[in-house]
């Protein structure tokens, strides 16, 4: 049951003796006319003062406590905003007659919100603090924070009480700011570039724009079952179809699949499409999007990731096939035969389904031995057609498309391509994702007779991306698992993780 640890109960105990002395544990109403951030900005010249205090400055800040230190007659506070840790003195004579004895000793303590009025000065330890002339109590913590020096060691628990992880750790406060002005920041590079935002449906009729198992739910008025989106991609191409040469849309998708460290059922891309243009162009945005993202963001081009190090400065390119000998040392006679594919596998006790075609069969390779070795941004280009039902093939190369994926430390950031705007073509296509939904792949395309019908009124040629936003923000913060990007990640029922921990113990 809720709040029946004695520690809990001698704090809930606290906030009714507040208000038997009149003072609201909760407060609605707040004073604070100054951040710490702008407290410790605005004073620091009182650090190079001769009288290291300035009474006639008066400032209101607000903050969680999150340091108290008693003695005898004062008290030594640090409080924590959004912007920064600020030392507040309290001392018994500076309050109202009472107060520090009955009140704020007895009845405050670590983890309660106040607000206090005072003046800067510097303490005899050379920190700029507050000298406290007022203090209230703007709401009572009823639950302990965990003990200071350890915080939270347990992620699980992190994950799941992400409040509590981002009253003990500022790092993961960071973390979330950085992702906000990605997020941010993409918005407007785009819009810079011309393009217009849109919104697209969530449930969708059929689950369509990428090869993904959807969740699936009902609509009651309708009296039908709905997908939620896999991805936004068929509805923005109907846009270009429609007449608009330039739509982006920051989105988020849903994919019924497992979770892992760069997985989650929920996530967030954007994805664009271009009207008059190749995905060689898409190549020259996607440099000039990071180039942008580092400069608003004040990163340096080299960045760590673990025991890498990524820079962002080398953009290489290679075809998807040539990748599979050059870096990843297969055997180069073998990667366009696909008997020879299947031997080469079952040789290095790989996993393989001899009823893949020669381009999934690549794209096992590739899995297996490029994927992880691409550190540095690399664009992957000309996947074959088997694996890319809505590229546009290659005039040169049919059996090719003329599509890119963008790796950063052994992780897919991005998906690119020509759009296929051949409707017969396209027809033929999700023809041949049916026939493999049928022989057993769950992820395979539906077919969308609209969206076919769509492109026989005829869409311009096109360039279509998907960017990946969180695992970007994972590569700019050094984070390793999506959950650490994700401010309230997907997680198994507390109930299924004690079930599961008792059947590992028996």
């Amino acid at each position: 049951m809720l709040f029946e640890n004695k520690y809990i109960q001698q704090r809930i105990e606290k906030a009714e003796k507040l208000r038997e002395v009149g003072i609201n544990p909760y407060s609605n109403e707040s004073l604070r006319n100054c951040t710490i951030a702008k407290f410790l900005n605005v004073n620091s010249d009182i650090l190079h003062s001769e009288e290291k205090r300035d009474e006639n400055r008066t400032y209101t800040v607000a903050g969680r406590i999150k340091f108290f230190r008693l003695m005898g007659k004062a008290a030594f506070l640090k409080i924590e905003d959004e912007s920064g840790m600020l030392q507040i003195y309290v001392a018994r004579d500076n309050l109202p007659e009472g107060f520090y004895n009955d009140i704020f000793k007895k009845n405050i303590e670590v983890g309660d919100i106040i607000e206090v009025s005072g003046y800067p000065f510097v303490t005899g330890q050379g920190e700029l603090s507050l000298h406290a002339d007022d203090l209230r109590i703007l709401t009572k913590a009823i639950s302990p924070l965990p003990e200071k020096y350890h915080g939270i060691q347990d992620k699980e628990l992190r994950y799941r009480q992400r409040y509590l992880d981002l009253i003990m750790n500022s790092e993961v406060r960071k973390t979330f700011q950085i992702r906000s002005k990605v997020i941010s920041l993409t918005r407007r590079f785009f819009e810079n570039k011309g393009f217009l935002e849109v919104e697209t449906p969530m449930m969708h009729p059929i689950a369509g724009g990428a090869n993904a198992k959807p969740f699936v739910t009902h609509h009651n008025a309708l009296g039908i079952d709905r997908f939620l989106r896999i991805a936004p991609e068929l509805y923005l191409k109907r846009l270009i179809v429609g007449g608009f040469e330039a739509v982006f849309e920051i989105n988020r998708n849903f994919r019924n699949e497992g979770m892992d460290a760069t997985h989650n059922p929920e996530f967030t891309s954007i994805e664009f499409y271009w009207a008059y243009k190749t995905y060689k162009d898409l190549i020259v945005i996607t440099k000039e999007y990071f180039e942008y993202l580092f400069e608003h963001l004040n990163l340096p081009t080299v960045l760590p990731y673990g025991n890498l190090k990524i820079d962002f400065s080398k953009f290489t390119e290679i075809p998807l096939i040539q990748s599979l000998y050059e870096i990843g040392g297969v055997p180069q006679d073998i990667v366009e035969d696909k008997e020879k594919i299947i031997t080469f596998m079952k040789e290095k006790n790989l996993d393989v389904n001899v009823n893949m075609n020669l381009g999934q069969l690549q794209g096992e390779l590739f899995d297996e031995y490029v994927e992880a070795k691409l550190i540095n941004p690399t664009f992957i280009t000309e996947y074959p057609v088997e694996i890319s039902p809505l590229a546009r093939r290659n005039d040169e190369k049919p059996h090719l498309t003329d599509r890119f994926e963008l790796f950063i430390a052994g992780k897919e950031i991005a998906n690119a391509f020509s759009e296929l705007n051949d409707p017969l073509d396209q027809l033929q296509r999700f023809e041949s994702q049916i026939a493999a939904k049928e022989a057993g792949d769950d992820e395979a395309h539906e077919m969308d007779e609209d969206f076919v019908n769509a492109l026989s009124y005829g869409m311009a040629p096109t360039a279509g991306q998907g960017i990946g936003i969180d695992r970007l923000v994972m590569m700019l913060t050094n984070e390793h698992s999506i959950r650490d990007v994700l401010l309230f990640p997907a997680m198994k029922p507390i109930k299924q993780e004690i079930d599961l921990y008792e059947d590992q113990e028996n």
